[in-house]
């Protein structure tokens, strides 16, 4: 009787330990997922223009003392643009910018797929020298949906889908001074965060178009003859982890 005792404590250790030491390796799996992966990085040092579809340089675009330089008129509807082609649904996004002249303006936008085949506008972010002003572009097969906004604009020619404009109301941020300023973009399923010089300011977006691919990111750029410098171009995927409280929660 002690002897069979004795096996099925030596069972019941076993087994307790098999958990632990499975606990311990799915914790330290959902550490090493939690580490941010870069996928792209241009500090226009040694400048490899193949990541961007816009042609560089340009009559508008170059590169110049380890900056993007972006200046004059684009000669057609839109201020010059500079595109570049990413991949990744949950991203985080950062980039500097710099104007050469008082005026002007940066609108940086996020392009993805829009839920029905096409890619298109996903997130907008216009950066003025008084404020910045932010615009979600969702899409549906609805042509009456009251959130499209530009009844003109026809159907996507690849998904047949409407883009819809949910554009915010200007916040006033002084971005006036012709000094660097950071910008990030921080996607994390519906959701994004949107920082402008750290703490300056914030704001936290949430809608189901954001979970969802990003395929290009543009910047559209007003910066008059003396121009605008772009810097540092920082895209990389976030890990969405589960963390040491959810992994407690789980075992329960």
């Amino acid at each position: 009787m002690q002897h069979r005792n004795d096996h099925k404590m030596i069972q019941s250790l076993r087994i307790q330990t098999g958990i632990l030491i499975s606990a311990f390796l799915f914790a330290t799996t959902l550490s090493v997922s939690g580490e941010d992966t870069e996928v792209f990085r241009e500090s226009f040092d040694n400048f490899d223009s193949a990541r961007f579809s816009t042609k560089i340089p340009n009559k508008n675009t170059t590169v110049r003392d380890g900056v993007l330089w972006t200046r004059g008129k684009s000669g057609g509807k839109y201020p010059p643009m500079v595109y570049l082609d990413v991949e990744g649904k949950d991203l985080e996004i950062s980039f500097r910018y710099r104007h050469l002249q008082d005026g002007g303006m940066v609108w940086f936008f996020v392009d993805g797929d829009d839920g029905f085949g096409s890619v298109d506008h996903m997130l907008r972010v216009k950066l003025l020298r008084t404020g910045l002003q932010l615009q979600i572009d969702s899409h549906s097969l609805d042509p009456n949906h009251p959130d499209r906004q530009n009844k003109s604009r026809p159907a996507d020619k690849v998904s047949s889908a409407y883009r819809l404009n949910e554009r915010f109301p200007q916040e006033q941020v002084d971005l006036s001074a012709n000094v660097w300023h950071q910008v990030k973009l921080v996607f994390r399923g519906d959701t994004v965060d949107i920082s402008v010089d750290g703490k300056t300011w914030s704001k936290t977006l949430k809608h189901s178009c954001f979970n969802a691919a990003k395929r290009k990111l543009l910047w559209m750029q007003n910066g008059g003859e003396k121009g605008i410098e772009i810097d540092d171009i920082l895209v990389s995927e976030v890990s969405l982890t589960l963390g040491t409280n959810r992994l407690q929660e789980s075992s329960k």
